[in-house]
């Protein structure tokens, strides 16, 4: 018996485990039978609900079926288009949602999230139906909305018509008044904006005979002829703002062109003294040029004013060629400035670079090839040419390739030392 004291806590201890053991599993099961419990309910309430939308949702297929021929009849196939067009994307839906239903339905089991995913895809469709239809059904409201209101838009349109007509008739007024002092050119695009402005007048005086007509024939629509009118109205209105607009612009363009000619008068001035004080002759004929141009444009100016609008452009023009020309003599003596002061000290350096080929030729006389006696040539001409020049632009590139041959003697002189 003393042999076996141990087996006993070791029974007593496996004993244990196995009473923990089973008592997990049966936990866990109890967990899973809850949850699974829970699930089905879950589920049974999502394929309640779905059954219930879908009920819904045929019946608001069906409804708009009807208001589709309906709306034909009372305002024509073309407005019932977009209902007609929804109804028929709500019928393929609904066909795809009566076929899950149809699965659910079966006697075949079916696992839990088949059953979740079926039911949520048939809310998801009937959701899509019942907004479809709506959008659609809410643009045929506000149409209807509108023919109820046109009674009272139409009295509103004619006062708003005879008002415009008015403007219309003050706007050839004034056009012909503007005609004994201005150019035909000058009154072109005002011409143009009262004539389209009378085009869209007689567009809406139309349309509002449309209207008035088809308010005696019920079921004839009117807001589409209504829309009509009040667009031809607006767009005649916003032609003749800018034949209102023409007078003060006219005047606006005159002040605009005195004000060119008193700059063009003081800019030819400073032009004429710039040309005869330039050195560069090129620029200074550049811009005798554009003095020659821009001077008549002060000449005469009165016989010109039947457009002020060209006159003013003329000017402006002429002042911007006076001044591209004005900046190139600048440029041009800016240029021949610096070129002169440069000068010296270019002629300096290269007299320098020459004496140094020099010696250095003398150095290498008798090893010294054509190459270098005709670079150290070439150098004393460019001074020459430097010295003797008046231009002081060109006598500036002169003296800096006389330093550049003179420096490339001297290499070849070196090179040639080197390697006899």
């Amino acid at each position: 018996m003393g042999g076996l004291e141990w087996v006993v806590p070791s029974l007593v201890g496996i004993g244990a485990a196995a009473l923990v053991l089973v008592g997990t599993v049966v936990g866990l099961r109890r967990v899973g039978v809850r949850r699974e419990s829970v699930d089905r309910r879950a589920a049974h309430e999502l394929e309640t609900s779905a059954k219930a939308r879908l009920v819904r949702a045929d019946e608001a297929v069906r409804d708009a079926d009807q208001e589709v021929r309906f709306a034909e009849a009372e305002f024509g196939p073309d407005v019932a288009r977009d209902l007609a067009e929804a109804v028929a994307r709500a019928r393929g839906w609904l066909r795809e949602a009566f076929l899950l239903q149809q699965r659910l339905d079966d006697a075949e089991e079916h696992t839990a999230a088949e059953r979740r995913s079926w039911s949520s895809r048939i809310a998801s469709l009937c959701d899509s139906i019942h907004r479809a239809l709506g959008d659609a059904q809410q643009g045929l409201a506000e149409r209807r909305a509108a023919e109820r209101g046109a009674a009272q838009d139409l009295p509103a349109l004619r006062e708003r018509e005879a008002r415009v007509r008015e403007r219309h008739d003050a706007a050839v007024q004034l056009l012909e008044r503007l005609r004994s002092r201005f150019d035909a050119a000058a009154l072109a695009a005002a011409e143009g904006a009262a004539g389209r402005a009378e085009r869209w007048l007689a567009g809406a005086g139309a349309a509002l005979a449309e209207v008035e007509t088809h308010l005696t024939e019920p079921g004839r629509p009117v807001a589409p002829a209504l829309a009509r009118a009040g667009h031809a109205l607006e767009r005649a209105g916003a032609e003749l703002a800018a034949v209102e607009r023409v007078e003060p612009d006219l005047a606006a363009a005159a002040e605009a062109g005195d004000a060119e000619a008193s700059a063009l008068d003081a800019e030819l001035a400073a032009a004429r003294h710039e040309r005869d004080a330039a050195t560069d002759a090129d620029a200074a004929s550049a811009l005798g040029v554009a003095i020659g141009d821009a001077s008549p444009l002060l000449v005469g100016r009165d016989a010109r004013a039947g457009d002020p609008f060209a006159e003013r452009d003329r000017l402006r023009a002429a002042r911007d060629r006076l001044e591209v020309a004005r900046a190139a003599v600048r440029r041009a003596e800016d240029r021949l400035e610096g070129a002169r002061g440069a000068l010296p000290g270019a002629i300096a350096i290269a007299e320098s670079q020459i004496a140094v080929a020099r010696a250095a030729m003398e150095r290498a006389r008798a090893f010294a090839g054509a190459d270098a006696r005709t670079r150290l040539a070439e150098a004393e001409r460019q001074l020459g040419i430097a010295r003797r020049e008046a231009d002081p632009v060109e006598a500036l590139d002169a003296a800096r390739r006389a330093a550049a041959r003179a420096s490339d003697a001297e290499a070849l002189a070196h090179y040639a030392a080197l390697h006899r």
